[in-house]
């Protein structure tokens, strides 16, 4: 698979072929200095992004009380804040915790079931 060039390294590529141009030079290393900004600045969560991080939390304090893993029907009716969002949403949040090390994902009858690690 070939490497994909980045912007950056376009605009490098634009500074060695237009260096006796000072104007040019110059433009091209503020393009690079906004690129090196955008990428170091710290983002702040979005909304969803906390509410998904508390409904994680639920879901691991809900499956600490039980002693079997659980399908994805069965957590939603434990944690009350689930009962209102889809099974994609739902499963997508357990995702998350699985690749976490969090949870641990097993089939039953090719239904998942959920448990903590």
């Amino acid at each position: 698979m070939e490497k994909k060039i980045t912007k950056r390294e376009r605009f490098m590529e634009l500074r060695a072929i237009v260096a006796d141009n000072a104007d040019l030079v110059a433009f091209i290393d503020n393009e690079i200095a906004l690129l090196d900004k955008k990428k170091n600045v710290e983002r702040k969560p979005t909304a969803t992004q906390l509410e998904n991080e508390g409904l994680r939390a639920k879901i691991l304090v809900a499956l600490a009380e039980v002693d079997e893993p659980k399908p994805i029907k069965e957590i939603q009716g434990m944690v009350a804040e689930l009962n209102g969002l889809s099974n994609q949403r739902v499963s997508r949040l357990l995702k998350d915790l699985v690749d976490n090390g969090k949870v641990v994902k097993t089939y039953v009858k090719k239904v998942a079931h959920f448990a903590l690690a």
